[in-house]
């Protein structure tokens, strides 16, 4: 819980301390490759940690994850230019994706099935209080000490997190000479890091018909073919595709794809709409967000419990009708309605969250062995990563063309612009605006999130129609 901890919180402090990073070091255009450079490497390298924990056991790999997290947070701290940060950043990311699914495995290994249920409920709890506490604990480090140290608070507690390991975590590995799937690494990475420039940078930097975004789908597509080949032949593949044969695994999977593009289609846009659309403070649009991480924890230990009782399925089903309802309520969201509406809806996707996501990571880990656990679990987080990268694309570009359809259906597309809007989300400068311009950008933004929220809803749809797919007599101390 405390490795956990140390990368959840992660995401919210640096989001909170990134102006005050800014204003430093300038280069405002590299801003969002301080996430994206993150999550990148988090995402290339959790499936590759996972194999490797089958192989050498949990603890030497997370330990090495942990490392090289603290590492790249004292390079964060030490930054002198937002190349330097981004760079950093890569580094942190690269040990960050050892820290979720080993910690996560580390409970099915050392709990009975029984008992992993409600254990996992504990885990998924890290997520609720790093998402209080760290923009809490951004704020004051910013305010009254240095951005810095919003990177270097990490270094006390990975030390923490190590030494509790190394006393506490007894493990009996099978001394045997192990076959490491180098080739399948290799291509994986170049498959999704090809996959996440194109994400990342498409439709921003190159157009998405440029010949360095087709040339980067292709690599990626050629790569990610070669990978699937090659890991059918090779006796200790970096992904066991009879994995995906278990029908409980595959709908997991799939659902996680489907889930992560609601949670950063929330965590992203939600505030936006509170702040652009109903004029509220930012400390508003944050709690509206923030209920979404007290109903997921809350979720979690009921899911412990009701997976003991009436079957993952149907605790599954639950969360997925809880996913659907919370997105309908953004599809009917105004700016005449009370932000309490948003958070009621945030709330209830957090519950879905909990629920559903609960339930598949002990489904998961109840159906394999456990020198496959670790590639299991961390195979389900990357679906997750993936869907969350697919979505913040694809529900940007969304977002962004639908402005621009309707400034342009509204004949103001030569006076207004996408950097327009941005004039919504703050107060001042919102103020200076004349009332007639003010309601052309209050209302295509609110058009544009509009259809945003569809889409996610659509995604809430078919997650809950995944489930439907789910075995029925499968439970978790079966």
């Amino acid at each position: 819980m405390l490795a956990m901890f140390m990368a959840a919180i992660e995401a919210t402090i640096v989001a909170t301390a990134m102006p005050a990073i800014v204003a430093e070091l300038g280069d405002f255009s590299l801003y969002s490759w301080v996430f994206s450079s993150y999550l990148l490497m988090n995402a290339v390298t959790v499936l590759i940690y996972g194999k490797l924990s089958d192989l050498f056991g949990r603890k030497p790999i997370l330990t090495i994850g942990i490392i090289l997290f603290l590492i790249g947070s004292i390079l964060c701290g030490l930054a002198t230019s937002m190349e330097w940060l981004i760079f950093a950043r890569f580094v942190q990311g690269f040990g960050a994706g050892a820290v979720m699914p080993i910690a996560t495995t580390i409970v099915g290994d050392i709990y009975t099935k029984e008992e992993r249920a409600s254990i996992q409920g504990y885990l998924s709890s890290v997520w609720g209080i790093s998402a209080i506490m760290g923009p809490a604990i951004g704020g004051l480090l910013v305010e009254f000490v240095s951005w810095r140290f919003v990177f270097w608070i990490n270094v006390p507690l990975g030390i923490l997190a190590i030494i509790g390991l190394y006393l506490f975590l007894h493990e009996n590995i099978e001394k045997k000479k192990p076959q490491i799937d180098y080739i399948g690494a290799i291509l994986l990475t170049i498959a999704v890091t090809a996959f996440m420039f194109v994400l990342v940078e498409g439709g921003v930097r190159w157009t998405w018909l440029s010949f360095p975004i087709l040339f980067l789908i292709g690599i990626s597509i050629i790569s990610i073919i070669a990978f699937v080949i090659y890991e059918r032949k090779i006796d200790e593949p970096m992904m066991p595709f009879e994995l995906w044969s278990e029908r409980s695994i595959l709908i997991a999977n799939l659902t996680s794809l489907t889930t992560g593009v609601i949670l950063i289609g929330l965590s992203s846009f939600l505030p936006t709409f509170v702040q652009g659309v109903m004029e509220q403070k930012a400390i508003i649009a944050g709690l509206t967000l923030t209920t979404m991480s007290i109903g997921w924890p809350i979720a979690s230990m009921i899911s412990g419990k009701a997976i003991l009782t009436i079957g993952f399925r149907t605790t599954s089903l639950i969360g997925g009708l809880s996913l659907v309802v919370g997105t309908t309520i953004f599809i009917f969201l105004s700016s005449e309605n009370s932000p309490i509406m948003a958070a009621a809806g945030s709330f209830l996707i957090g519950i879905g969250m909990g629920l559903t996501l609960t339930a598949f990571i002990v489904s998961i880990q109840s159906t394999v062995s456990w020198n496959k656990r670790g590639v299991a679990t961390a195979t389900n987080m990357f679906m997750r990563n993936v869907g969350s990268t697919i979505g913040a694309a694809l529900l940007g570009g969304i977002l962004n063309s639908k402005i621009m359809q309707y400034f342009s259906d509204h004949g103001v597309k030569d006076n207004l612009n996408l950097d327009s809007t941005t004039t919504l989300l703050d107060q001042s400068k919102r103020s200076d605006l004349s009332e007639e311009a003010r309601n052309l950008l209050q209302n295509g933004l609110e058009f544009a999130l509009h259809h945003v929220f569809i889409f996610i809803f659509g995604f809430a749809i078919i997650s809950f129609l995944l489930i439907l797919f789910l075995p029925k007599s499968k439970r978790a101390d079966t």
